[in-house]
């Protein structure tokens, strides 16, 4: 029996969507051009709009500089699914990961790459943040 491997995912985390828009991460960008389809939690897009919102509200970003950057984040959510935070998301939320402590918001970010129903194996979470992190790879997820 010849199976074919899954389509690999990459589950783009917010502080790594914040560090390319307004930082110029490149291994972000070089993350998120590899192949593999991009899922993320609605947080994600939720909060990078935060980001950006206090970004010019504190004027660190001028008007040209604004669009470009509404103009990727346009792109980016256009070809990335988008994971509803479900009631079974949320239960998840609730119960120990294997690295406490952990904040809510990253703790819901886990559990929507969880809600994927994949092996670990074949997600690549794509994260800035620490703590995310050791999360992830404690649970067997690939993260750049």
């Amino acid at each position: 029996m010849n199976r074919e491997r899954p389509t690999a995912l990459r589950y783009l985390e917010s502080s790594a969507l914040v560090g390319l828009l307004l930082e110029g991460d490149k291994d972000v960008a070089s993350s998120l051009s590899a192949d593999g389809d991009l899922v993320a939690s609605a947080l994600t897009f939720a909060e990078t709009s935060r980001a950006i919102v206090r970004a010019t509200h504190s004027r660190r970003l001028g008007q040209e500089e604004l669009r470009g950057i509404l103009r990727l984040l346009n792109q980016i959510r256009s070809r990335t699914a988008a994971i509803a935070i479900s009631g079974e998301i949320l239960a998840r939320v609730g119960r120990a990961f294997p690295i406490e402590p952990i904040r809510t918001l990253d703790a819901i970010h886990l559990a929507s790459a969880e809600s994927l129903g994949e092996s670990p194996a074949f997600v690549t979470v794509v994260t800035r943040d620490k703590r995310l992190r050791e999360n992830a790879q404690a649970l067997g997820y690939v993260v750049e």
